[in-house]
């Protein structure tokens, strides 16, 4: 009898398709296409003539890739000013750039703690930080969310090297961590605190500095942050901040550092412009939290049920997952991009759309937008 190894993958998208989890890779046009409240470009930078110019002319430079590992001839010196201005203006001692955010929390995870230490990682982290946890090879406690608490209560007692993990901003509801809480807990207990600011940096704090800089933690000898360059500053890549031991450590140890293929230069030369934009126009924060403010409040007058933002990130639920990529799909079809988060993306089960607010967003597209999201609602809906 003859036995086909991948049978079971068919039995698998079954599955998947009767509960309405099917995805599907949809490339989006380079023209204008619908009105996009779907991507992280929380400032409207990915198509600023400043950055899009800067990395052109790095390309022209460098190369259209880093040609290899950093540590061999993948870093230029764009990667290093990145560096530079990027610790500087979040309000830390060093930073590492990464090709991407998920590495920058795997290299942060995994270098930073091993086999006898101890992760505290709250329940509604991202799944980079779930990946990070599970190799690392370290101890896992996951906490309800946002409960200092239950970390705190983790974390006491355990007799070798700790650390807390949690989002700043978490992707699914757009809620902020209880930073301040979060570091008095670690701090009674001697555990670091590791926050991933992905939805906070550009949005949060004074001109766009980020959670923890807002919290009063950035620089602080015992945090660290991952950062995305992806999202606010509209490029590509990540980044782990911290005290300059800490780099040094990550240059040295950190797998996806030492053996992933550098940032292109093109990225780098792009977060660079963004980054130098947000500190030029500091007022691109105010108004993306303003955006997220208006979307909530309008929405909910509108009778669905959302969750308030702390930053840019603005989610309204939907009855079941079903039903979440109809509505997605109508507003589509309507002309207007929102994300639809299911399970295994929502740590609750509960499937929901989630809107961006973009600091460019005119008052006119934020009215279309919400008419457009009211008028497809499915009847259960709020």
């Amino acid at each position: 009898m003859s036995f086909a190894p991948f049978d079971w993958i068919d039995d698998e998208a079954r599955r998947r398709a009767g509960a309405g989890l099917v995805r599907s890779l949809r490339p989006r046009p380079a023209e204008t296409g619908p009105l996009d409240l779907a991507s992280n470009d929380y400032l409207g930078l990915t198509r600023h003539p400043r950055v899009t110019e800067a990395a052109a002319e790095a390309a022209r430079r460098w190369g259209a890739g880093s040609t290899g590992s950093r540590l061999v001839t993948g870093s230029t010196a764009l990667h290093a000013e990145l560096e530079s201005e990027l610790a500087r203006f979040c309000g830390f001692e060093a930073a590492l750039v990464f090709s991407s955010g998920y590495a920058a929390n795997l290299a942060a995870l995994t270098a930073l703690t091993g086999p006898g230490a101890l992760i505290v990682s709250d329940a509604g982290n991202h799944a980079s930080i779930v990946d990070g946890c599970r190799l690392s090879r370290a101890g896992t406690a996951v906490v309800p969310h946002a409960d200092p608490d239950a970390v705190r209560k983790a974390l006491d007692g355990h007799p070798g090297r700790a650390l807390a993990v949690t989002d700043s901003v978490f992707s699914v509801d757009g809620d902020a961590a209880p930073l301040t809480a979060l570091a008095g807990a670690c701090r009674e207990t001697g555990a670091a605190l590791l926050v991933d600011d992905a939805h906070g940096l550009g949005v949060l704090g004074e001109g766009g500095r980020g959670a923890l800089a807002a919290a009063g933690l950035a620089g602080a000898d015992d945090v660290v942050a991952t950062v995305t360059l992806s999202k606010s500053l509209g490029s590509q890549g990540g980044a782990v901040l911290g005290p300059a031991r800490v780099i040094d450590h990550l240059v040295n140890t950190a797998r996806t550092f030492i053996f992933d293929t550098g940032l292109a230069p093109a990225a780098a030369g792009a977060a660079l412009a963004g980054l130098r934009l947000l500190r030029d126009e500091p007022h691109r924060a105010d108004r993306a939290r303003a955006v997220a403010a208006e979307l909530y409040e309008r929405l909910t007058r509108a009778g669905l049920t959302a969750v308030r933002p702390d930053a840019a990130v603005v989610s309204v639920r939907a009855p079941s997952a079903h039903q979440a990529v109809t509505w997605a799909a109508d507003c589509r079809a309507a002309g207007l991009a929102v994300g639809c988060f299911r399970p295994p993306s929502v740590p609750d089960g509960v499937s929901r759309l989630r809107l961006t607010a973009r600091a460019d967003l005119t008052a006119r597209q934020i009215t279309t937008a919400v008419a457009t999201v009211v008028d497809t609602a499915p009847r259960a809906a709020g």
